[in-house]
């Protein structure tokens, strides 16, 4: 079937400028030509097409300022925010971008992008084409029918939501696609000046289409509503409701002097994108396209191949490089080594030199500084070549993420091209990707890229110190993150004990569970079916059974966790569902996914990404044991197989108690918060009694609290009217209540939101008590669901980040104590706001007091931190 793509390239192009708005200065080329929109434009259209892949396709382009509705409303988006200059300069560029790639591209005088998408999306559906159309604003959706699909950017230019009349009518209240003109007639569109009628919102005018159809129905009907404001603000408008319909409806019969013909897609003109790369210093992309071409750009560098160790290899400030080829350090085979200073440059022509003293001294000793790639990773591997690292100065992965976690790449090329150094390669170029990862035949290939790696890790140093001085972040990377790196490295080298034989024990129970739960579903349903099959199910559930659709998938019945969640108490099958894929998941990722990742030690090394989360919270994978669940007890259960690496030791957990509501009462400096913590109140019973007027002796009930708990961490997250309602089954309204009442108790929380959004608004990001920062690009976006994402975003970024920062001081401060105490008990586990250890009974006393001490007095704030401890012969006791 003939499939047409029709992309709207000033809306995309524009989104694509957003996306990468935060690395603005560090996209440019060698003539200062800002490059970001251009560059996301190019990896979005390149997904699209694998995606879709279409024989036909179209890049549509504004011709101007200029069109036929200015003519009869010279107000049309008016009062728009002048275009930047960095991204005007760069659409003659994405323009012979879209034609390098093979797409036509087309404008037509008089005419928006919309009206040539419009009337081509008419024509191509009219002869059988399907449609797809890409748009970065919702005006096209109008277009949505059994042939067109409609994809909007959802977050950047990295995710699409997708528009049929089905889809549209779950978003808009039963609306049909066309009926987005007459939408946009009675609410208007600010970000086009599109008046609408005032006091009518999106919510009243899709409830006005619903009775009477269309702006022309409404009006047709006016006499039958009742007296209202509404209804002066619609009789006198009728007039700007009917011209604001008429701006928002597409033309979908423009003069086009192109024809569907003109429109075949053929693919990439290679001689046309290498001089394109090539002006634009888009090495990755020259390499993908014509290796050789971009191979030639990189001179080699002068190295020498050490096969004896002497003192004068090594200086003061050295760069230091282990390779290996996958990602888990701790297994990955070691394939080479890598150092220098000044512009001398070593590779090991044996690892086993690393034995020799002089390479142990140089490792070992503080004074002779080394500059790394990713320090964790760096210490772990040496580790396992028998050398203790010290002296690292430079983290250059660390550094890099803390400037931008928003770009938190893991290969050193790339954060080098962020930063304009182009001489290396990437690690995808030189070893290849997927299962074809090897080392390239030639030695001296593997070596100078080794060497090249030195040189970016030299280069990057002063680049990134000196950012690090202008935004703050010097003591956020020397006494928080580089310190933190060299703590979890030696965890992740510990380890925790895992009794395999539990796990198996559990295995078998959980099977049995598994079929108990699988047989009576298929009594309650009548018949066997596949119940991982969701097709299946949904004909059981949704035909046979009866029970209302909640929502459908472009396959059919929608059988997802939050569809389930509504029908539960409708039929006893749903809750055994839910159930049994619970148990399902717990036994193939916890107890079947541990059981392969004991390593010969009987233990297990996670691996915490330290540089993943934009919020500084730590991220453990290989295997993941933050997120075991404890909500259900067989989840619980799994932590049974967690024991101590002795006989007669213990496993020891402290946690902080509510730290983020803590860390909010601090920065908002809120009273009532504040005074609830400083008397030792329960917290929640303290707003429940607030935000429900109760006297202060009167009981707290346990609905009640439970719902104070969740509007304190709604609050929280920013949490919405509609959020609220979801979490506690309540109407919006009674929701939109306890918000109200909660910000009335409690003004400085109320105050700290609407400061902490005015400042991101302004500044672009937002920061931690310890300088981390938060970017947020969608902060200021016209449209209101990313802004309010963002503005959610801003709110919740402090606080969670701050407890983050939090606790990686209290393991940071942990850790040296331990070590100055003498003590043989060893921290294990950062799960969140939790630590685990293991403890020799004789140490336990001393230990519960140690933590209590540390964690507690990590941080200085206007309220006091609390932590609470347990300890047990398993993890599952000491929780």
């Amino acid at each position: 079937m003939k499939k047409i793509l029709l992309i709207d390239g000033n809306s995309v192009a524009y989104r694509a400028f957003f996306a990468l708005h935060n690395s603005l200065e560090r996209f440019k080329n060698h003539y200062g030509l800002h490059t970001n929109a251009i560059y996301a434009f190019k990896n979005m259209l390149e997904n699209i097409l694998k995606a879709e892949e279409p024989t036909h396709a179209l890049v549509a382009f504004d011709a101007g300022k200029t069109t036929f509705r200015t003519a009869f409303f010279q107000e049309y988006k008016a009062g728009r925010e002048k275009t930047p200059g960095e991204f005007k300069e760069q659409i003659p560029f994405i323009k012979e971008l879209t034609t390098g790639l093979g797409l036509a591209q087309y404008q037509l005088e008089n005419y928006e992008a919309d009206d040539i998408i419009g009337t081509l999306s008419r024509q191509a559906a009219a002869e059988g084409f399907e449609v797809v159309v890409i748009s970065g604003d919702k005006d096209l959706t109008q277009l949505a029918s059994d042939q067109i699909t409609v994809q909007v950017t959802k977050k950047g230019v990295s995710e699409l939501e997708s528009y049929t009349p089905l889809t549209f009518a779950e978003k808009y209240d039963g609306l049909t696609p066309l009926q987005m003109i007459d939408l946009k007639g009675l609410a208007g569109d600010t970000s086009d000046n599109i008046p609408g009628v005032q006091g009518v919102g999106p919510k009243t005018a899709i409830k006005l289409l619903n009775q009477y159809g269309s702006v022309e129905g409404v009006y047709q009907h006016l006499d039958e509503l009742k007296a209202s404001k509404m209804k002066e603000n619609l009789v006198r408008d009728q007039e700007q409701a009917m011209l604001s319909k008429r701006l928002a409806t597409i033309n979908q019969e423009a003069p086009l002097t192109i024809t569907l013909a003109d429109l075949a897609y053929t693919g990439p003109d290679i001689e046309k994108l290498i001089p394109l790369y090539q002006e634009l210093d888009f090495k990755n992309f020259l390499q993908q396209i014509a290796p050789s071409t971009a191979a030639t750009e990189i001179a080699p560098l002068a190295y020498e191949v050490v096969t004896e160790i002497t003192p004068d290899l090594f200086g003061t400030e050295n760069t230091f490089y282990i390779e290996m080829l996958a990602d888990n350090y701790h297994t990955a085979e070691i394939v080479g080594l890598a150092f220098g200073h000044g512009e001398k440059y070593y590779v090991l022509k044996d690892l086993s030199l690393l034995q020799d003293l002089f390479f142990q001294e140089f490792l070992s000793n503080p004074q002779q500084k080394k500059i790394v790639f990713d320090a964790k990773r760096t210490i772990v591997a040496s580790h396992r070549l028998g050398a203790d690292l010290a002296g690292i100065e430079m983290d250059v992965l660390l550094a890099s993420y803390l400037l931008n976690p928003n770009d938190n790449a893991n290969d050193l090329a790339t954060i080098a091209a962020t930063f304009d150094y182009q001489d290396i390669q990437t690690d995808e170029e030189v070893y290849g990707k997927g299962a074809k990862i090897a080392l390239p035949e030639d030695p001296e290939v593997f070596h100078q890229h080794l060497v090249h790696k030195l040189k970016a890790l030299q280069t990057l140093q002063p680049l990134l110190a000196k950012e690090l001085v202008e935004k703050q972040q010097v003591e956020l990377f020397n006494e928080i993150e580089l310190p933190l790196s060299q703590v979890l490295a030696q965890m992740e080298i510990t380890g925790i004990t895992v009794d395999s034989s539990r796990l198996e024990a559990m295995k078998v129970e959980f099977s049995g569970r598994l079929k108990e739960i699988e047989e009576k579903i298929y009594q309650e349903a009548g018949e066997e079916f596949n119940l991982n099959s969701p097709k299946q199910l949904g004909v059981i559930l949704f035909e046979k059974m009866g029970l209302p659709v909640i929502k459908k998938t472009k396959t059919g019945y929608s059988t997802a966790v939050d569809v389930l969640e509504q029908l539960r108490v409708q039929a006893p099958i749903v809750d055994d569902i839910l159930t049994y894929r619970q148990i399902a998941k717990i036994q193939s990722t916890y107890v079947e996914g541990l059981l392969k990742v004991i390593a010969p030690d009987h233990k297990i090394h996670t691996r915490y990404q330290q540089t993943l989360t934009q919020t500084g919270r730590l991220s453990s994978v290989d295997p993941n044991l933050q997120n075991i669940p404890i909500r259900l007890e067989e989840g619980r259960k799994i932590r049974q197989a967690f024991v101590p690496r002795k006989a007669d030791w213990l496993l020891y957990s402290s946690d902080y108690s509510q730290i983020e509501l803590r860390v909010l009462a601090h920065i908002s400096n809120d009273e009532h918060l504040r005074q609830a913590f400083l008397a030792g109140e329960d917290i929640h019973a303290a707003t429940a009694r607030r935000v429900f007027g109760l006297a202060p002796e009167a009981e707290v009930t346990p609905n009640m609290r439970r719902q104070a708990k969740a509007v304190n961490f709604g609050i929280v997250y920013g949490i919405s009217d509609y959020g609220l309602s979801q979490n506690l089954g309540i109407s919006r309204k009674q929701a939109q209540e306890y918000i109200d009442t909660y910000f009335e108790k409690y003004p400085g929380v109320k105050k700290y939101m609407e400061d902490i959004v005015r400042q991101a608004k302004e500044e672009g990001f937002v920061e931690t008590l310890y300088h981390r920062r938060r970017y947020l690009p969608d902060i200021n976006s016209r449209n209101y669901n990313l802004r309010s994402f963002a503005e959610r975003t801003a709110i919740n970024t402090p606080i969670q980040g701050s407890a983050a920062d939090i606790i990686k001081i209290a393991m940071i401060r942990m850790n040296e104590r331990l070590a100055a105490e003498k003590m043989q008990a060893t921290m294990l586990l950062q799960v969140h706001d939790e630590l685990v250890f293991e403890v020799p009974e004789s140490e336990l006393e001393k230990l519960d007091a140690l933590v209590k001490e540390v964690m507690e007095q990590a941080v200085s704030l206007s309220i006091p931190l609390i932590t609470e401890s347990n300890w047990g012969k398993t993890w599952y006791e000491a929780k």
